[in-house]
């Protein structure tokens, strides 16, 4: 049996301490003395994310609308529950720039240029499949290097974009499994 070595070194500031701390600088609100990251930096970040989402959000939208061909429907269905999933993921991320202190960005002006899928509405269904593939594995890399990039200075950040990713995974996911049984049924 293996025994664990218990520090003496004090785990937490103690209440004093913390209170001291909250009560300086309050302009600050959620990135007081504790907080590690670069506010600044985080904000330009998550600003391109929201406009990853919401680039996302949009074309599945437009695909839910216009898929059509033989089993359509259950596609059509997956692209609006994408769409929706999309969507909450840009609520989340905006509300977090504003807990930093900023406001989130969702001028449609250079939208496109922000984010880091493209808008791509694809010829007919397989196509369409094939592009939302693409934008969910370049949103899959991506927040895997966010995940690493805010790490420990900004937990937040960090835990709300491996809960994107979760789902980003998902889609593509969905996305490959829906390509796979459209293209094999190609004439």
């Amino acid at each position: 049996m293996k025994h664990q070595t218990i520090s003496t070194q004090p785990f937490l500031s103690d209440v004093k301490t913390l209170r001291e701390r909250a009560a300086r600088h309050l302009e600050r609100g959620v990135t007081g003395e504790s907080y590690l990251g670069d506010v600044g930096r985080t904000i330009e970040i998550l600003q391109a994310v929201l406009a990853t989402e919401v680039v996302c959000m949009l074309r599945y939208t437009q695909h839910s609308i216009v898929a059509t061909g033989l089993a359509s429907e259950g596609v059509k269905a997956e692209f609006a529950r994408h769409a929706d999933e999309e969507h909450e993921h840009a609520i989340a991320v905006a509300n977090r720039i504003n807990q930093l202190g900023a406001s989130p960005n969702f001028d449609p002006k250079g939208l496109a240029s922000r984010s880091a899928s493209e808008y791509g509405v694809g010829a007919d269904l397989v196509a369409m499949i094939r592009e939302n593939l693409v934008a969910e594995r370049i949103a899959v890399d991506h927040y895997r290097e966010l995940v690493r990039y805010f790490g420990n200075d900004d937990p937040a950040t960090r835990v709300m974009i491996e809960g994107i990713l979760a789902v980003e995974e998902e889609h593509a996911s969905d996305m490959l499994d829906l390509m796979t049984t459209h293209a094999a049924s190609r004439p």
